[in-house]
């Protein structure tokens, strides 16, 4: 994708939404690096789902390791992989404890040291709480960069470094959450909505999926 296709792009996504934020539900930086950790193989509703109450109690490291192991699996049984992320919240609040005086560190490589939080957690960490310029590849941002040509790569981390210098200024603080949204809502994976996409013409994918007929309509209208 051109340069000036690229600014484009990224202007239009701003215009139907100038502030994008994360789905997920949380109270302060500790609660957001639970809630991502959490969302991994999981919808973000499911996540806001479980940990509404959870986080209306638990809002510390401190207070995740009194809640305990067990009783965190029942608040977070109905995500999925609940046994081996409960595990890893208690290790990771345990480490944020011993290491980081109960908080969570504004680094991307001190991050990536605690249990569950690999390169996509930590980048939108970085980016959510501490408002870095990161760009956090999720399926949504892999299928959107490919899809459009704006970067495409064949893993996470090339998708990663293509945006990182593709984006320009002033897009790439919220970048990563524009397509995001983008992706969830408008360029799904099975049938993007081409037919009402703000960047459809920037876009190389072929064939653009046309728009739903209406109910009831004939051949001709």
């Amino acid at each position: 994708m051109k340069k000036q296709d690229v600014f484009e792009f990224f202007s239009r996504l701003a215009a139907d939404n100038p502030h994008p934020e994360t789905e997920l539900e949380y109270v302060n930086d500790y609660t957001l690096l639970v809630a991502v950790v959490l969302s991994a193989q999981a919808t973000d509703a499911g996540v806001n789902k479980a940990t509404r109450a959870l986080f209306r109690e638990v809002d510390t490291p401190e207070k995740m390791v009194a809640l305990g192991e067990a009783e965190l699996k029942r608040h977070i049984k109905t995500i999925g992989l609940f046994n081996t992320k409960a595990k890893n919240v208690i290790a990771l609040s345990e480490a944020l404890i011993r290491d980081h005086g109960g908080q969570v560190p504004a680094d991307r490589d001190a991050l990536e040291q605690l249990p569950g939080v690999g390169r996509k957690t930590a980048n939108v960490v970085m980016n959510t709480a501490f408002g870095a310029e990161t760009f956090a590849v999720d399926t949504h941002i892999f299928r959107v960069g490919n899809r459009t040509g704006l970067a495409p790569g064949k893993t996470p981390l090339a998708v990663e470094k293509k945006l990182e210098k593709a984006v320009p200024q002033p897009f790439r603080l919220h970048a990563h959450h524009w397509l995001i949204l983008h992706g969830r809502y408008t360029c799904k994976a099975r049938t993007p909505e081409c037919w009402r996409c703000a960047v459809a013409d920037l876009c190389p994918y072929r064939p653009k999926t046309p728009a739903p007929k209406r109910a009831g309509a004939t051949a001709g209208q």
